[in-house]
């Protein structure tokens, strides 16, 4: 039991060891004109068959709402593409975890709703589910370094700190979330005009 115990805190220590080291290469990218709906799209479905690998019996739905008009977008794939991921994740471990949590005979139908547009001259990716939402006394940490609500061992709570300075620092954008707990989250990313290349 206590080697179990010891494995289960290294393997932690080692997840946030990591994390650590991404943070300090944030930003070392170079942007490139973009496809932001193709980038969008393919990273949801590798987080959503990376979750249906792990538990065959969990099925949700993916709705998009691509802006066909919105060109090539200038920034670092890799790392937008991670901090895709990272919202994905989390929008399918809440709808995963209201699935599990629901009462008997209740109908749920865990949803992913991923779409972009072009707004005030801004490009925006919104990411919502309607899983578990976030507390109000929680919206306030989720971007901390370190803080994290999953179980010990499931979150390093580095990944949200990493995707709000990967979108602020690395492209002078935004990260914002709205959530009403036991309704759903949104996450919205904003990336200011200068990084669109409309001509694309």
């Amino acid at each position: 039991q206590n080697l179990q115990k010891i494995t289960h805190h290294g393997g932690r220590a080692s997840a946030i060891v990591r994390g650590m080291l991404e943070h300090s290469r944030t930003g070392t990218g170079e942007k490139q004109p973009t496809n932001l709906n193709a980038l969008a799209d393919e990273y949801l479905k590798i987080a959503y068959h990376g979750l249906r690998a792990k538990d065959k019996d969990f099925n949700a739905e993916l709705v998009t709402d691509f802006d066909a008009e919105l060109g090539k977008v200038n920034l670092m794939p890799q790392e937008i593409g991670r901090v895709l991921l990272n919202l994905y994740n989390n929008a399918f471990y809440a709808v995963h975890q209201r699935d599990k949590d629901k009462g008997q005979g209740e109908t749920y139908h865990p949803t992913i709703t991923v779409s972009t547009h072009r707004l005030n001259g801004q490009t925006e990716i919104r990411v919502s589910d309607n899983g578990t939402g976030i507390p109000d006394a929680v919206k306030a940490k989720i971007f901390q370094p370190f803080f994290t609500t999953k179980p010990t061992g499931e979150g390093t709570g580095l990944g949200l700190s990493l995707s709000y300075d990967i979108v602020t620092k690395g492209h002078g954008g935004s990260l914002t979330v709205e959530s009403q707990e036991g309704e759903g989250t949104e996450f919205v990313i904003q990336l200011p005009t200068a990084t669109v290349n409309s001509l694309a």
